[in-house]
């Protein structure tokens, strides 16, 4: 249950990586810190007394507010994606230290966006996962509708070819500043979730988030070929759901011998057979094909 709580809400973050990698075309590595945020500012803001739905609402600002800084150091002076969110990156990781005072918080005795459900006797392992699928899959919809739209459209169209974009009327500045503050937000939201669900705010807890994110997206890509937004959406959140099964599968498994400490062995090896899996099925249906047209 633990895996699946986790996968949902790193599902969040698969879709954040999803707008800017494959939307816009803008590889963006400012999510490692902005997950941080949301889990910092959430953490912050509930020992102080604010609401949890509140404190979750202000984190999700938070990190949409990181993800317009990376935007706007990139369009504005010119620096290189990349760059522009590695250091929008590094900066955060002294904002969040700032703003919980200290590289830890707990929540264990604090009110939660979970705590008004508590009354209905689902134990806490199930309404855990019960919450957070419904508002993963909640917000996967929206996106997908949003998406969908012909503003979601026009953002689609930037990242696919920004001159021809222009071209036909689109601010595709206007578009970036958007994509991005929508991606950190979302990531940002699932810190907060994280941290609430987990009852705790770690300084550390956002590095790698990147890595996870994007191997979600290719797993579920690997999977589900198809051109289909709301198909394409929910693959996401599969593709995180499989990716923290697999991790678990490994690490659970005696005969293989893994340890936490191989995590990132592990994560290495998954995403890299995500990347080669789907090419190699292409050269055999090519060979299979040529095979045919031979005979």
């Amino acid at each position: 249950m633990g895996t699946l709580e986790i996968g949902f809400i790193f599902g969040l973050v698969a879709l954040g990586v999803y707008l800017t990698f494959r939307v816009l075309d803008f590889p963006d590595l400012t999510v490692d810190g902005s997950f941080t945020m949301g889990a910092a500012l959430a953490a912050a803001l509930i020992i102080s007394g604010v609401n949890p739905y509140l404190a979750t609402i202000s984190a999700v600002f938070g990190g949409a507010a990181a993800g317009l800084v990376t935007a706007w150091l990139n369009l504005r002076f010119n620096i290189l994606h990349l760059l522009a969110s590695i250091l929008t990156m590094t900066a955060l990781y002294t904002i969040n230290l700032r703003i919980m005072g200290k590289p830890n918080l707990a929540l264990i005795m604090e009110p939660t966006v979970l705590s008004p459900f508590q009354s209905l006797g689902i134990p806490s392992m199930y309404l855990k996962v019960i919450f957070v699928a419904v508002v993963v899959i909640a917000i996967g919809l929206l996106l997908a509708w949003f998406l969908n739209t012909q503003y979601g459209m026009a953002m689609r169209a930037t990242g696919a070819n920004p001159r021809m974009a222009q071209a036909n009327g689109i601010v595709v500045n206007q578009k970036i500043y958007a994509g991005l503050a929508l991606s950190n937000g979302l990531v940002a939201l699932a810190g907060a979730l994280f941290a609430q669900t987990n009852g705790f705010a770690d300084s550390t807890m956002g590095v790698g988030t990147i890595v996870v994110g994007l191997a979600a997206v290719i797993v579920g890509e690997s999977l589900f070929n198809s051109r289909s937004m709301l198909v394409i959406v929910l693959s996401c959140i599969i593709g995180s759901l499989l990716y923290r099964l697999a991790i678990a599968v490994a690490l659970n498994a005696d005969f293989i011998g893994f340890t936490t400490s191989d995590l990132n062995l592990i994560t290495a090896v998954l995403v890299g057979l995500a990347l080669i899996l789907p090419q190699l099925r292409r050269e055999w249906k090519a060979r299979k094909a040529a095979k045919g047209d031979a005979a």
